[in-house]
């Protein structure tokens, strides 16, 4: 065995200070509120940005496709029927959409905004699920009926409009007259409301027909893009380079990667500054665990003095207080562990309850730009993080431990 009954029957009773070493006590409890404090806001905080990340790129990918091809010049693409119908013959594409992307300015009941319109076919909203599981039959058929849009809850919100209401749209690229060019402006009706749980897409998104988009924006045979949808969007690289040879030379092909490096790279930076920042806490609780052991075989000189001359062995001695330190370690770490977990699971009712009592918007969908604050425990990041927390423990120990092991029993019991 790695100790032996007397070795840890000996430590616990060290961890179970006498009311003359009370500070020691109080310094072990502080160093095992900080393991735990520091275990648990680490898998917290790490489950919550996994659960950020998740959901954001599954939004993002869920509206728009895993991949898209532009034309170079941007002028659109004109031949998109016959390059879709090759598309979707590709291993792994579910479905090839073709759409008409540009910026207006909504109008309704005096107010002002700034949208994008997306015209796409009716159809093609399945492949965009948060999108299709949002909608009514009756506002799908409405939809297909053409002279009709779709417009997110907060923008419905902040227009004041509702289902079958009128708004009016105004596009920068107007048409040429003989006194310049003039925007064009359109009323459409509203088929329905959607809501993707992303604020900026409820905010600020407009779905036409793509019929009606390229007229209104002035495309006629054209569209702005083709987006590609995948079965498993981690594997669209291996298609890529079929994909750009059927795309054609006029063409470029981005992936939903390329599209948004810059905010994944943010977001991988952020977990990475925010997992060093976080173990410094149980950094510091591992300190405190040093200096309580120290504390404690100073106090202990004469009972370590005593063992020594009845017979024990230096690496029992190290083993004792190795068992003493490690024991503050695994009790902090297993407790954290236990809340973290327990926190994440509850963690939107805990959200509601803290702002119930506060008053104040924890998580802004503005700022945030979800519905909801999301947790997603990673099994492997919590062992990672139980792993660490117990290595500190146990090198916070090997020093007081070594320490205690090099006593000599003469020299301490020549005082007593």
């Amino acid at each position: 065995m790695l100790f032996t009954p007397l070795e840890r029957l000996i430590a616990f009773r060290y961890m179970r200070s006498r009311r003359s070493e009370g500070f020691i006590s109080v310094v072990a409890w502080f160093s095992l509120a900080g393991i735990t404090l520091g275990v648990a806001t680490l898998i917290i905080v790490m489950s919550v940005m996994n659960g950020f990340r998740a959901e954001l790129i599954g939004r993002i990918l869920g509206l728009n496709g895993h991949l898209a091809i532009y034309q170079s010049a941007g002028a659109g693409i004109t031949d998109y029927s016959k390059i879709s119908l090759q598309l979707s013959e590709i291993d792994n594409i579910i479905a090839v959409t073709p759409q008409v992307e540009g910026q207006v300015m909504a109008t309704a009941k005096g107010q002002n905004l700034g949208a994008v319109i997306r015209g796409v076919a009716w159809s093609d909203l399945a492949a965009r699920k948060p999108l299709w599981e949002s909608l009514q039959d009756d506002t799908i058929e409405r939809f297909r009926q053409g002279e009709h849009v779709l417009i997110g809850r907060t923008m419905a919100f902040n227009l004041g409009l509702k289902t079958g209401d009128s708004l009016t749209l105004l596009a920068a690229n107007g048409r040429a007259t003989a006194f310049g060019t003039l925007p064009v402006r359109r009323t459409f009706k509203i088929a329905g409301l959607f809501s993707v749980g992303m604020h900026e897409y409820d905010a600020n998104f407009i779905f036409m027909t793509l019929k009606d988009s390229q007229q209104f924006l002035g495309l006629q045979d054209r569209v702005s893009g083709i987006e590609l949808y995948a079965s498993d969007p981690m594997m669209i690289e291996s298609a890529r380079a079929e994909i750009t040879k059927i795309a054609g030379s006029d063409n470029r092909v981005f992936s939903w990667r390329d599209r948004n490096s810059s905010f994944l790279n943010a977001l991988q930076v952020e977990r990475n500054v925010m997992f060093l920042i976080l173990t410094l806490i149980i950094l510091v609780a591992g300190f405190n665990i040093i200096s309580s052991m120290i504390m404690l075989v100073r106090s202990k000189h004469a009972d370590i003095a005593v063992l020594r001359a009845m017979g024990a062995t230096r690496s029992s001695i190290t083993r004792i207080f190795l068992i003493t330190g490690s024991s503050i370690g695994l009790l902090g770490t297993t407790v954290g562990t236990i809340l973290g977990l327990l926190f994440c699971w509850n963690i939107e009712t805990i959200k509601s309850g803290i702002e119930s009592l506060t008053g104040s918007e924890l998580f802004s969908a503005e700022i945030y730009f979800l519905s909801q604050l999301p947790a997603k425990v990673d099994p492997y990041e919590v062992l990672s993080v139980i792993a660490m927390a117990l290595t500190l423990s146990l090198l916070a120990s090997i020093y007081p431990a070594l320490k205690a092991a090099n006593i000599q029993p003469a020299e301490v019991l020549r005082y007593e």
